[in-house]
């Protein structure tokens, strides 16, 4: 994985200097500063990324620098990349109108100053576009998430619970550019929605607990009369899983590795069940992800609501009876182009689906990944109420 982020990033380095750097045919003495500072950049984000997430120190200076310049170059790379397909498809069209008679004498016909010309102009709008854009994608990844609600219809519900609200708490990667301030913030806004329950579905933090123990910190405020509940993403296999599991639960939360709880409310019960994160059992055989163990001895009869990290847990569950699913992990492709990416892996990015008569709901997520950017994907603190009918 390392590997082939380091060349994806090599590569990302070339391209940008060779198609944004050379149009402009500079002396080469400019031409080599231009290049030495997008080497400096390129060097910086690297080195910043690399060397932060070792020291791994919430909100520091070094990882924002590194996290914006890799949100940056990221969007510069894959907008000049957009910009050469878009001349390569008109300068094709420009050709293929050439009479085929005149075509022999092209070189007469092709006008190289203005293509350069072109290039150079293109260049500037491209790299302007890529600061405003990255701007932009700052703002909305720090802004407070959005409080989402949704509703979910279950036909056997029990009347008890017709009304029941769940809020959903994922991805909110602490560390790094996330920290206790930010998480405070989140907490705030959690409490005011009074929860019935409260449901975590993982990538709670970026680095490890001893690091990291004071920023997630304020999310053992949160209360909720129906207990708060856990389950791990493939996050917390990155820095130690069962230190994390430790400290969730010292935090208060009912952390469930592939198991269920059953909930109490005014006489009636439902099913509330959680597995571990679908990679899981490549860092930790016990950790297996495994839906079917999750609800072993919970009574059929019961509605059950079911927490997976990530939506693609549904191809676990051909044989496993739930009413809903509750998942994260896409953070709904967080930014352009990373989305298709995602989609290639998951089955959902985000909202409310129904695929074989389940329904799941796919969170945006309620922090970010990486470059602090979000781009038509606002983060998310999900209200999902739970109430008695058909679904439409």
């Amino acid at each position: 994985m390392i590997s082939i982020f380091l060349a994806l990033f090599v590569l990302g380095f070339f391209y940008i200097g060779w198609r944004v750097i050379n149009p402009f045919r500079f002396r080469p003495l400019k031409r080599n500063l231009l290049w030495g500072a997008l080497f400096l950049l390129f060097a910086i984000t690297l080195g910043g990324v690399m060397l932060s997430r070792a020291i791994e120190t919430p909100s520091a200076p070094l990882a924002w620098v590194a996290y914006v310049s890799l949100g940056l170059l990221s969007t510069l790379f894959f907008l000049v990349l957009v910009r050469d397909i878009i001349l390569l498809i008109v300068w094709g069209i420009a050709r293929l109108s050439v009479p085929i008679v005149r075509r022999r004498s092209a070189p007469a016909v092709v006008d190289r100053e203005r293509r350069a010309h072109l290039m150079q102009v293109t260049s500037l709008g491209v790299l302007g576009l890529a600061g405003a854009v990255t701007s932009y994608g700052i703002f909305e990844a720090r802004r407070r998430p959005g409080i989402v609600n949704i509703t979910v219809p279950i036909a056997r519900l029990p009347e008890a619970f017709n009304g029941f609200r769940i809020v959903q708490i994922t991805d909110v990667h602490a560390g790094l550019t996330v920290g206790r301030e930010w998480i405070e913030r989140v907490v705030e806004e959690v409490q005011v929605l009074k929860p019935d329950l409260i449901a975590f579905t993982g990538d709670l933090a970026d680095g490890s607990v001893v690091n990291l123990r004071d920023a997630v910190a304020p999310f053992g405020d949160l209360h909720a009369p129906h207990g708060r509940f856990f389950v791990t993403g493939n996050h917390e296999y990155y820095s130690g899983v069962q230190q994390w599991v430790e400290e969730v639960r010292r935090l208060g939360y009912d952390v469930l590795l592939n198991e269920h709880r059953i909930i109490e409310r005014g006489g009636a019960q439902l099913v509330l069940g959680g597995v571990t994160d679908f990679t899981g059992g490549r860092f930790l055989p016990s950790h297996r992800s495994d839906p079917a163990a999750a609800f072993r001895g919970a009574s059929p009869d019961l509605v059950r609501i079911f927490l997976a990290h990530q939506p693609k847990t549904l191809r676990q569950t051909d044989d496993v009876q739930f009413d809903l699913m509750l998942s994260g992990h896409t953070h709904g492709g967080q930014f352009f182009p990373w989305h298709l990416v995602t989609a290639m892996d998951q089955p959902y990015l985000s909202g409310l689906h129904r695929p074989n008569g389940k329904w799941i709901y796919v969170s945006r997520g309620t922090g970010y990944w990486g470059p602090p950017v979000r781009l038509g994907a606002r983060s998310e603190i999900t209200v999902v109420t739970l109430v008695r009918g058909e679904a439409a």
